[in-house]
This record gives C-alpha cells, structure tokens and sequence, in this order.
C-alpha cells in the first residue's frame, strides 16, 4: 500500500489515494489503528483516505487514530486540499469536496497557506465550566488561566468521558486569551485518546466561544470577526460572521498543510 505523510499545523496524517488504487475501507480498521500507532505503525493522528465523488473534485474520509470512522476534521481538511492537488484532482487554486458533514470549499492561497470554508454554527450551549456546540465534530470549550502549565490529558480525558457527554464523549478544547489578537489552545482528542498538537474544528468552536462571549458583553461587537490561535503545532485563524446570538456564518479556517514523507507499506 502506498502511503503519503502530512501534517497540518502539527496535526499529522496517513493519506491514502482511493481513486488510483482499491481501498476497501470497511475492512481496515485494524490496519488503521496499528499504522496509526506511533511504535508499532507509521504513526498518525489518523488516516484520510481520497476517494471519487459524483458531486465534487472528491471525497474525503477520516479515520480516528483508533481505527474507526471519525466525523469532520479542519486541519485533515487542509491536508486532503493539499493532497487532491497532489493527484490533479481539481485545476486552478479552488477545490471543492465531501466530507462527513457534507460539502466544503477550499481555496490554495499565494502565501502557501489553505483557506477552507466550515459549515454554519447553530447553538452554543453553556456547559458547566465551559461551552459545548458542534463544528463538523462536537467540541467542549473552555477558559483557562495558565494553560502551558494545564494538565490537558488528565482534565480532558475526564471531561471526554464525563456525565456530561457520556458514551459518544466530545473533544475537549482549553483556551487562554493573551491579547486582543491572540488565543493560546491546546486540545483534547476523541478517537485519538490524547492531546493532539492542533484541532482545526476545536479552533473554529474557540473562535465561536470567544464571539459569543464578546457579544455577551456588548452587543454592539462588530459582526465580521476574525481569531487569531497559537496551538502546538503552530498558527490557525478564523474569520467567521455572527447572524445571531449563537449562530455563525462564513467560516472559514487558515493554516498550513505540508507532505512530510511518502512511502510503502
């Protein structure tokens, strides 16, 4: 099997070309976790894997580092953009593709970065300590002070597997705001069972959160906003338009994706 390595803002990613090859995916999850695995594998936070789509340039489909199916990934978004292009599956610098929320917009920018267009947010809901809404993945938020210092793993994996959100659990986000124009996040990851390096769908819901907050305070905040994010791995931002009280519109989330390696396994 030929495989392609990528990594977007730190988040990194086994690719898979399901158009030149026959993948047949319902039969690999334990392929996906043992490759997924960072001693006994590749090594990923998951695997994406490209295939034809009737509708689209294509279709992406991401699985977990656990093997299983996953729900929308930001930065994989960025990735599969980058690897489409790779494979000449879409001309010019603007693609369009499926994904496990339904259809997205990319666009590759001058500055080598990849702008990619994420659905509509409905509803904030306030949580205790925190914020829950769903981006493509369902995200809890929440503020904290000190947050190079926060134990990420410890506070995450008990609120992913908390009353809260019970069986089907949440990514967990922690953000602490630094000025103005910058947030720090670090990000608890269901179906990865650890904290990744970046979340492209958790920092589009801090972005969310941190509006919502802001209009709390004073309706009068302008409704074209954009968020500036440190993660791990590096920079995201966010530029989103606030249509209500908890609901956004014209989203769209900037980073960096990159080939690390390629390969055959």
């Amino acid at each position: 099997m030929q495989f392609y390595k990528y990594q977007a803002n730190g988040n990194d990613f086994i690719m898979l070309d399901g158009i030149g090859s026959n993948i047949e995916t319902d039969n690999y999850v334990a392929l996906f976790e043992t490759i997924c695995h960072r001693r006994f594998g590749i090594g990923a936070d998951g695997v994406i894997v490209i295939k034809k789509n009737e509708h689209s340039d294509f279709e992406m489909i991401y699985y977990n580092a656990d093997g299983k199916i996953g729900s929308m990934c930001g930065n994989g978004g960025q990735a599969a953009t980058h690897f489409a292009k790779h494979l000449n599956l879409f001309e010019g610098n603007k693609t369009q593709f499926v994904a496990a929320d339904g259809c997205h917009q990319a666009s590759l920018n001058p500055d080598e970065t990849i702008s990619l267009n994420m659905q509509n947010i409905d509803t904030i809901e306030p949580q205790l300590n925190g914020f829950f809404l769903n981006t493509g993945s369902p995200h809890h938020v929440q503020f904290v002070e000190n947050l190079a210092d926060y134990d990420v793993f410890e506070q995450g994996k008990i609120i992913r597997n908390g009353i809260l959100y019970k069986e089907k659990g949440t990514n967990v986000n922690f953000i602490e705001t630094i000025n103005p124009n910058l947030t720090h996040i670090r990000t608890y990851e269901r179906g990865v069972e650890n904290e990744t390096y970046s979340c492209g769908t958790g920092t589009v819901a801090a972005a969310a959160v941190q509006s919502f907050v802001l209009n709390q305070k004073n309706p009068q905040t302008i409704k074209n906003q954009i968020h500036h994010f440190k993660t791990k791995g590096g920079k995201l931002s966010v530029s989103l338009t606030n249509i209500g009280n908890q609901s956004f519109e014209n989203i769209i989330l900037t980073g960096k994706a990159q080939k690390v390696f390629e390969g055959i396994i």
